[in-house]
């Protein structure tokens, strides 16, 4: 059974901070409560935890009893992608076919003291309108304009995300801060100065700063971007599945030129 979660009391935060996956959830929650429509929260069965995040569902804990439960509540939202855990996500992909599964790697950010030198060029606080021009040259699902502006602007007041830029051509967005937990996304470069290297050296320039706080960091990749943080010494911490609606497919080689975080 799937039951709208109202009361602060209801949600299990602990359980949420204990993965990854969670720990995105948490952030919404914290950036936005119980109290939006495009950010409920609802608990499944005894112990699982879905989240409805405007075109995305996320699922901690769910148990594969629950399973067309669940694919009932995503046929009646339609999100876009669905993130959950085995072998639910698997039980949903032979339930739902109009959603492919697509893989990708979570990779620990290495940090380098090496790449200290990089820092000149970051801009700490850009322009959030300079940031989703870059962003909008290699998203093909990219949220509009207002929406993006809307809930990055809205996190990033509260203290939830912070975005960052480096020689006004490449983005990197820190997606939360949970427990000392830091999950990397939005990395995307321009397509005029890809192939410079400059997201090799912020990435590996942002390593080395959130190390200096103590941070545990890291991102996830879709398979065709995978190669790419293992050349700059980063460490695969898992792998997983998550699943995407089939209509309006991009070219696989355009979509793995970035990855939200989100996947």
């Amino acid at each position: 059974m799937i039951r709208l979660i109202t009361k602060e009391c209801d949600l299990n935060t602990y359980l949420l901070r204990k993965t990854w996956r969670g720990r995105n959830m948490f952030a919404c929650y914290r950036a936005y409560g119980l109290d939006y429509p495009f950010c409920q929260f609802y608990s499944v069965g005894a112990d699982g935890i879905l989240l409805r995040f405007n075109s995305t569902i996320y699922l901690v804990s769910a148990d594969e009893e629950e399973a067309e439960d669940i694919a009932a509540f995503i046929r009646m939202y339609e999100p876009f992608r669905v993130e959950c855990n085995e072998p639910v996500r698997s039980m949903l992909a032979a339930l739902l076919p109009e959603y492919r599964s697509l893989h990708r790697t979570c990779f620990a950010m290495q940090p380098d003291a090496g790449a200290a030198e990089a820092e000149p060029f970051v801009e700490m606080n850009p322009k959030l309108s300079d940031v989703y021009t870059i962003l909008q040259a290699g998203f093909p699902n990219l949220q509009d304009y207002s929406l993006w502006l809307t809930d990055t602007s809205h996190r990033c007041r509260h203290g939830i995300s912070h975005v960052l830029t480096y020689k006004n051509s490449t983005t990197a967005t820190i997606q939360f801060d949970i427990d000392d937990y830091v999950l990397v996304g939005q990395v995307a470069t321009l397509p005029e100065a890809r192939g410079l290297g400059h997201a090799r050296s912020f990435l590996r320039w942002l390593a080395w700063f959130l190390a200096q706080f103590g941070k545990t960091s890291a991102l996830y990749a879709l398979d065709i971007r995978e190669s790419f943080y293992r050349e700059i010494g980063f460490t695969v911490i898992a792998t997983e599945y998550v699943l995407e609606r089939r209509e309006g497919e991009y070219d696989q080689i355009t979509k793995g030129l970035l990855d939200n975080g989100n996947a």
